[in-house]
């Protein structure tokens, strides 16, 4: 876990948002350290999504400040925070289907190598750009299926492309909505190890219901409930938080054992 003194990469100070009269995100106070791996948790519609649509430009807050590595970035554009350092991937998967998991990985990082287009230098002359895309490749473990189009990967070699996609861009704040959803037990674990290893030295702030995951994963838990954070702590503390219990966590919990006892 990151030092309480190590700066910090993303903080959000009295975030709100409103949809007409209904205010989704209730003055949230967020401060993510540089390095740290933060999980967001909570009961559908308690406006896990919109914050992320709030930190990545998608939305604009109502009130509040959004600061990426110390510059404001509320009215920014999406791709502008995206080249301040920030990339997210989506709850649905986003790749470009009859390109190869290289030619995917290697469109994505184009910008971050410092390439515009030039219709009369190929990409294949790029050789800087083409061995960064072959270690990331095997970073995501996917080399073995280097020429293979992405519209023929299982589900979770899909969202392994994605995660690569989404760190190509050389950002040092990764946003992951709920990168494990609909994966199997053994995807799961497998993608949690994939996970660490792809974003070490990177701050990562990921949504995830699968509660495995979050406690393994995660250095702290942010639990959001009705728009508010109702705790941001260490996983030990937020599990024997009781708001926490009586909010969230003890029916998720026992959802979970008791889905377990019925599997044996």
């Amino acid at each position: 876990m990151s030092p309480s003194n190590t700066p910090i990469a993303l903080e959000l100070a009295a975030v709100t948002k409103r949809f007409g009269k209904t205010e989704i995100i209730r003055g949230v106070d967020l401060a993510v350290r540089k390095g740290e791996r933060v999980a967001v948790i909570g009961p559908n519609g308690a406006g896990k999504s919109t914050l992320f649509n709030l930190i990545s430009g998608r939305f604009e807050p109502s009130s509040g400040s959004i600061r990426l590595n110390g510059e404001d970035i509320v009215g920014k554009r999406p791709y502008e925070i995206n080249r301040r350092g920030l990339a997210r991937s989506f709850q649905i998967t986003n790749i470009f289907s009859r390109l190869t998991v290289f030619e995917n990985l290697r469109a994505a990082a184009l910008y971050a190598s410092g390439q515009k287009y030039s219709f009369w230098k190929p990409l294949s002359k790029l050789t800087e750009l083409n061995d960064r895309t072959e270690a990331l490749m095997a970073s995501i473990e996917l080399k073995r299926r280097r020429d293979v189009p992405a519209s023929l990967l299982t589900y979770s070699e899909q969202r392994a492309l994605e995660i690569g996609i989404t760190i190509a861009g050389g950002g040092d704040v990764i946003l992951l909505d709920e990168p494990t959803a609909g994966m199997s037990h053994s995807e799961t674990d497998r993608f949690v190890h994939l996970i660490r290893n792809v974003t070490v030295g990177k701050t990562l702030l990921t949504v995830e219901h699968d509660m495995g995951v979050v406690f393994g994963l995660a250095d702290r838990i942010a639990v959001l409930v009705y728009g508010e954070v109702i705790a941001f702590d260490t996983p030990d503390k937020v599990r024997a938080d009781p708001k926490v219990k009586e909010a969230y966590l003890g029916a998720v919990l026992e959802a979970e054992t008791a889905a377990e006892g019925a599997a044996v």
